[in-house]
């Protein structure tokens, strides 16, 4: 029996399902060789961020600044064809600064005065939202109802954000002084943390060169909202064999402290939620399409748990006193699932 077989999660429909998948892996090329225009080397970084918006979710990217961050959001807006929107945080943001609020207005035609909602930056596709941990918590706390239930509430009244919706947050690893760092619950909320690190000497020695010159590179449109949309419905639909959503059991759990983790058990202070796990089979899901498979396998719950577990989980106070590190124990835990 194949592994697709036992007890398949998800079921594609048809043979348009297995043609969409297709059209999927052609779209890939063509995203990647119009990124490939702008944004240099990161090809980890880019497959991240591409698979959180085929799942339909959020990611918190972690890099020191000049890394290209936002410039490869806004790219990635252009070239899906999708509204952009970036905010600063600062100390004295508001929650209205990214929700929007109501405004009074004149009638010209009745002289009377109004209440009018004047929408706020959340209203769009992509948000960047860049330096999330420098504003305070009640400000960051405005975007975990547009993250999870794509829909915000303002003075009593509900209002439904554009689909796609994606939010992607940045922070500086290294300068922490005038931050709050993030609760818990938002945390959650982000499919994926994805670590951007320092480009080797060759795609350094491309940039050096590229973005000097006298010419800019130009991205052009390669796909539609409506074509993200039904990749992300899609994704959903993609069989997972009960191999894998074995390992993603065993990994989620093993990554708490508790009898399932043994002995790491003893460093963890909490670990990831059920959230992990649904994270864990959409990203799988994801993956596999893009590399233009119609099923994941358990090598892609091995390649994303770090991106998946990272930020769901805490070492405690004893094992950093002893210099553990969270990546070199989430390698543990996949290593005893291999």
């Amino acid at each position: 029996m194949t592994e697709t077989a036992q007890k398949p999660a998800g079921e594609l429909e048809s043979l348009d399902d297995v043609a969409l998948a297709e059209r999927m892996k052609a779209n890939r090329d063509r995203i990647l060789r119009e990124l490939g225009k702008i944004i240099v080397g990161q090809s980890a970084v880019v497959e991240q961020v591409m698979l959180t918006l085929l799942v339909g979710g959020n990611s918190l990217i972690v890099g020191v600044p000049g890394l290209a961050k936002t410039l490869l959001i806004r790219t990635l807006a252009e070239v899906l064809d999708l509204k952009f929107a970036r905010i600063q945080f600062t100390p004295d943001l508001m929650p209205s600064d990214i929700t929007g609020t109501d405004i009074i207005q004149d009638d010209p035609a009745t002289g009377k005065r109004h209440m009018v909602f004047s929408p706020g930056p959340v209203f769009t596709n992509i948000l960047l939202a860049d330096e999330i941990n420098r504003t305070p918590p009640k400000t960051q706390s405005a975007l975990l109802e547009a993250m999870q239930e794509h829909r915000v509430t303002i003075m009593g009244r509900t209002y439904v954000l554009d689909e796609p919706f994606h939010v992607f947050a940045t922070q500086n690893p290294i300068e922490q002084e005038g931050t709050y760092p993030l609760p818990e619950a938002q945390l959650d909320r982000f499919l994926m943390q994805i670590d951007v690190d320092y480009p080797d000497l060759e795609n350094e020695r491309r940039i050096v060169f590229d973005t000097t010159g006298t010419e800019e590179s130009k991205a052009k449109a390669t796909m539609t909202a409506d074509d993200l949309l039904a990749a992300q419905r899609l994704v959903r639909r993609l069989p997972v064999g009960e191999s894998v959503v074995e390992a993603i059991l065993t990994l989620v759990r093993a990554a708490r402290p508790g009898p399932d983790s043994g002995e790491l058990g003893k460093l963890i202070s909490w670990g990831p939620s059920p959230r992990a796990s649904q994270a864990l089979m959409l990203a799988v899901r994801a993956k596999a399409l893009i590399d233009g498979r119609l099923a994941p396998s358990v090598d892609d719950v091995l390649a994303l748990a770090e991106p998946i577990l990272k930020h769901r989980m805490a070492l405690t106070f004893a094992a950093r006193a002893e210099g553990q590190d969270l990546s070199a124990i989430i390698a543990r835990l996949v290593a005893a699932v291999e």
